[in-house]
């Protein structure tokens, strides 16, 4: 029996990915996790227990607010600093949204738990966007690193897979739409207000990807976006 995890965290990209592995792949069975580690809000999590209904075998939320207690530097983690938005961080190598070492946590989780369930891939969200944006564990040569880790196992050899590593937003919002993602059950904004901000550096990248394709984004905005001036449709 082929199985696999799912890190899912109900952002865009996580979303695309469990929506293409679910129609595109032969799994007998995908095990979802979403991660509550001290984040900001929890509105992506609701997203994800949105999406997987339906295509996974099991979705657990783990709890591992470690993280916010412990790596202060972030954003993210941190509510005394302020999300920084696209027009701060342009040429910063390393952004304050930036927290410490995270997709090195959730995939070491991922990859012992599908050790238990004898599952022999775990998916990773990261994207071309990622590491261009700063995020070293988002990068192709992290991928690369982390898989040559678990090689080390000798007995159960799991791989990670980032379908999405070398990927536009475009083309990521182009896949999710191919696939029939519910783009209003996804969540990206870091700040998580009742609406999108529309200028951190996570929604410009997002507005981007349906501005490109020529779709309107479904999600509501604090700020006032003039898809016909972009020539964009909704997505039927």
């Amino acid at each position: 029996m082929k199985k696999c995890v799912i890190p899912i965290s109900g952002g865009l990209d996580s979303t695309v990915i469990l929506n293409h592995v679910h129609k595109n792949y032969d799994f007998d069975e995908i095990h979802a996790l979403s991660f509550d580690y001290g984040q900001r809000h929890k509105k992506e999590i609701n997203c994800a227990v949105d999406q997987v209904f339906g295509k996974v075998k099991s979705f657990k939320t783990v709890k591992i607010d470690f993280i916010s207690q412990l790596f202060s530097t972030s954003s993210i983690t941190n509510p005394d600093i302020d999300v920084a938005e696209t027009k701060d961080v342009l040429g910063d190598p390393q952004t304050v949204n930036y927290v410490p070492n995270r997709n090195t946590i959730f995939l070491s989780i991922c990859t012992g738990y599908a050790e238990s369930l004898g599952a022999d891939t775990v998916f990773h969200g990261s994207a071309l966007v990622d590491s261009e944006a700063g995020y070293w564990d988002g990068s192709k040569e992290f991928l690369t690193s982390i898989n040559k880790h678990n090689s080390l196992n000798r007995r159960d050899k799991i791989k990670i897979e980032a379908p999405l590593i070398e990927l536009s937003k475009k083309e990521i919002v182009k896949l999710g739409i191919d696939c029939g993602v519910d783009f209003t059950k996804t969540w990206t904004c870091y700040k998580g207000q009742d609406k999108a901000c529309g200028t951190c550096p996570a929604c410009s990248s997002r507005l981007q990807g349906f501005i490109l394709n020529k779709k309107i984004d479904p999600l509501e905005y604090s700020i006032n976006i003039d898809w016909n001036k972009f020539d964009c449709e909704p997505i039927i």
